[in-house]
């Protein structure tokens, strides 16, 4: 019987490509093969298939896409045709709900998991956003698709909403979203879950200078515990938004006394180097668990 085949498309950054390694071998140990480097951006498509890197995607077995920092809306599209004949980790569905705030917000709460309160609108209704401005005092405006803390906005004073209508004018961002802001202590927990199961749990802070925890906007790692609880939501989370992969922010509401979800990322890292030597050794266990997965959803 011929050997199985994957394709996968990981980050490369911080480490990722020590891990991507890690990953082929153990696949290989058992009779997977692996195409690499398949950024979606690049294919081709047509009645023979969807080619990228020499590939024939629909040819393969399991695609792995596991690369946060390089979308770009060709790879989604790409990516969710392979999903309709090919099995994908994450499957592209569980993926794109999880990159929108409001959808993944909207089924976690029709869940009963508790999120920060939010609120969508377009963006020719203005002043939608003064009215909860007024109500809530301090609120964060969100790229419904942002990633990383990028285009993140901290709305406290009637200057700052002033600044924020023009700069929509400017852009092409159709929609107004908002987070009332959390009382919180500027710092967070992140849960890995692969597979239903609990693989880490570590913390981020925020700087002096920012109110955000994402490494990408000045936060630093923290070593944490999680509790039964916070475990418990990282995985009905999980299990909601249909990921096999995911990484469940959470935060501590000190004004309503409970933990709060904020994100659910269908890619969240593995620890870096760096990481790794302070504390951070959860990348093995992750791996195996992955390969697991991948093994098991191919046969």
């Amino acid at each position: 019987m011929a050997n199985k085949k994957i394709g996968m498309w990981m980050y490369n950054n911080g480490g990722g490509g020590a891990i991507e390694r890690k990953i082929i071998d153990q696949l290989k140990e058992r009779e997977i093969e692996v195409e690499t480097n398949l950024n979606l951006r690049f294919a081709k498509g047509s009645k023979d298939g969807i080619i990228c890197n020499n590939v024939n995607m629909l040819e393969l077995d399991l695609f792995f896409s596991y690369n946060a920092g390089e979308q770009t809306n060709t790879q989604k599209y790409m990516y969710e045709t392979i999903n309709k004949y090919v099995t994908t980790v994450n499957s592209y569905q569980s993926f794109a709900l999880s990159e929108d705030k409001f959808r993944s917000n909207i089924a976690l709460n029709k869940a009963g998991i508790k999120t920060t309160d939010f609120f969508l609108c377009h963006r020719e209704s203005p002043e939608y956003l003064v009215e909860k401005f007024k109500e809530w005092k301090k609120l964060i405006f969100k790229q419904i698709d942002g990633w990383g803390g990028n285009g993140m906005i901290l709305l406290e004073s009637c200057q700052s909403l002033d600044s924020l209508l023009p700069f929509l004018n400017q852009t092409g961002i159709r929609h107004i979203y908002l987070e009332k802001f959390i009382d919180n202590d500027f710092s967070d927990y992140r849960i890995d879950i692969v597979d239903g199961e609990y693989i880490s749990c570590y913390g981020r802070k925020a700087s002096p200078r920012d109110w955000r925890t994402n490494i990408s906007s000045g936060g630093s790692i923290i070593l944490r515990e999680a509790n039964d609880e916070i475990i418990d939501i990282a995985k009905r989370a999980t299990k909601i938004l249909g990921l096999d992969i995911a990484g469940v922010d959470i935060v501590y509401d000190r004004e309503k006394e409970q933990y709060v979800v904020l994100e659910v990322n269908g890619i969240p890292a593995f620890a870096t180097p760096e990481q790794e030597k302070i504390g951070l050794t959860f990348n093995d266990k992750k791996i195996k668990k992955i390969v697991n997965l991948i093994d098991f959803k191919i046969k």
